[in-house]
């Protein structure tokens, strides 16, 4: 009866636990999902979240806990030593005066130190104090380099989905039209009014359609996957994106009229910093020249295994008498010759100095086309969206009047199919060239260095 009680209170303790343990899961399984996948909440996700954000923040974390480890060598550094020496025979020692060959000493000494020492001058420390800012902003830097790069990247992203996703939408709609054109086309046909050509033309770009839309279906389930994998987003989790055509079309334009600063570019702030950290290597290499000085001091807690009988060959009397002794010592150490290693690292030193500020025009003359490039896409793509945005209502008009006329004999069905063709081609068209010129703007914006974190 007992092991029956204690049966039916584990399994209720089993039956309280699971739930809230289930419950628990699928509470930061939802909280890590995006309820609206908005442009500016997947943006925000992805910089929270992608791993190599996350490894960045990681490596500043790291830098400053390696400035931090360095510059505590300038401050006073304190041990403390104990040494315990037992002497199985003492060590001999020859003496004129004394007759020849002599041993003396005590069997058993112990030593506890307190060791206390300053580093006055050293360029391991001198570069680590000079060098700390600089070596925080590059970390820093780099991960603001890294959620530019990851921004343009998921913008782009999100904008390939979303044509994708209108491709779709056009091509549902579209499918909808051409199998209400087949049902009229085959009327027609069982009524004797047209040949079978027209009923066949329909299934064939019925089938079409029906093909192409499959193809996109697919197609956007891997963009979908890639904006999740760019977003650190899970890959059981639902995507769902939000958008605004209207609100979105309000944000094509961008002045094309600003001139370019290559000093506003992160590129550019990150090749500086990385300049001043190589003038502090060259700046290392060149204090080798100068000596290293430090202070020590030392209290000692001197213990000799003497007895009061004189004997010292007991090991219980050696911490009965402390005979406590202090000194302070400044070390000085003058590099003379290293067979010319310290001038080879100099050199050595400034040729990376040198490459550095060829890469540093190098890459002053490479933003300049970027800036030009980046210019002309967006010029184009606004040209063509400003272009395509007409031809959509013309090709509804259209498409609308050849219906019409073809329902009532007047147009064959071919005309219709080229009018249904010209407007689905127009709305696909208008989406891809919106998407175009904003994927362009953002482009232009990293070239300008608008983007910045």
């Amino acid at each position: 009866m007992y092991k029956k009680f204690n049966q039916f209170k584990y399994l209720l303790l089993a039956v309280s636990i699971v739930p809230n343990l289930l419950f628990a899961q699928h509470k930061v399984e939802a909280d890590s999902l995006l309820n609206e996948a908005s442009l500016e909440n997947v943006i925000q996700y992805a910089l929270k979240h992608y791993p190599l954000i996350q490894q960045s923040l990681i490596d500043e974390e790291t830098t400053n806990f390696q400035i931090k480890s360095k510059l505590a060598d300038w401050y006073p550094q304190l041990n403390f030593n104990y040494n315990l020496l037992h002497n199985f025979v003492l060590q001999p020692s020859y003496s004129s005066q004394l007759g020849g060959v002599f041993r003396f000493g005590v069997i058993n000494t112990s030593l506890g130190q307190f060791a206390l020492s300053q580093t006055l001058f050293n360029k391991d420390v001198l570069l680590a104090a000079k060098s700390a800012d600089e070596a925080r902003l590059n970390t820093r830097q780099t991960t603001m380099s890294r959620k530019i790069d990851l921004t343009v990247n998921v913008t782009k992203a999100f904008y390939d989905v979303l044509a994708t996703s209108q491709q779709i939408k056009v091509g549902q709609g579209d499918i909808v039209r051409l199998k209400q054109n087949l049902t009229t086309a085959k009327s027609q046909y069982d009524a004797g009014i047209v040949d079978k050509t027209d009923f066949k033309r329909a299934t064939i770009t019925l089938s079409n359609t029906l093909a192409t839309l499959k193809s996109n279906q697919e197609l956007l389930k891997y963009k979908i996957e890639y904006l999740k994998q760019l977003m650190g987003y899970p890959v059981s989790g639902k995507l769902d994106i939000v958008f605004d055509t209207l609100q979105m079309e309000r944000e094509i334009f961008i002045d094309t009229t600003q001139q370019l600063d290559h000093t506003q570019r992160i590129e550019y702030k990150l090749y500086q910093t990385q300049r001043k950290l190589q003038e502090y290597n060259v700046k290392y290499n060149q204090w080798s020249f100068l000596p290293t000085a430090s202070l020590n001091g030392f209290y000692n807690l001197y213990y000799l295994g003497i007895a009061d009988n004189g004997k010292s060959n007991d090991l219980s009397e050696l911490y009965k008498k402390n005979t406590p002794f202090s000194s302070a010592t400044l070390n000085l150490s003058f590099p003379i010759f290293q067979g010319g290693k310290r001038i080879a690292n100099i050199k050595q030193q400034k040729s990376v100095l040198r490459r550095l500020d060829l890469d540093i025009s190098n890459f002053e003359l490479a933003i300049n086309s970027q800036y030009a490039q980046a210019l002309a896409a967006y010029k184009a793509n606004l040209n063509t969206y400003l272009t395509l945005r007409e031809n959509v209502n013309l090709a509804k008009e259209v498409y609308d009047i050849i219906q019409l006329q073809y329902k009532s004999g007047v147009k064959n069905y071919l005309e219709v199919i080229t009018a249904e063709t010209d407007l689905r081609t127009a709305r696909i068209n208008y989406f891809n060239s919106l998407y175009g010129v904003l994927a362009s703007k953002v482009d232009l914006q990293k070239a300008l260095g608008e983007i910045n974190y």
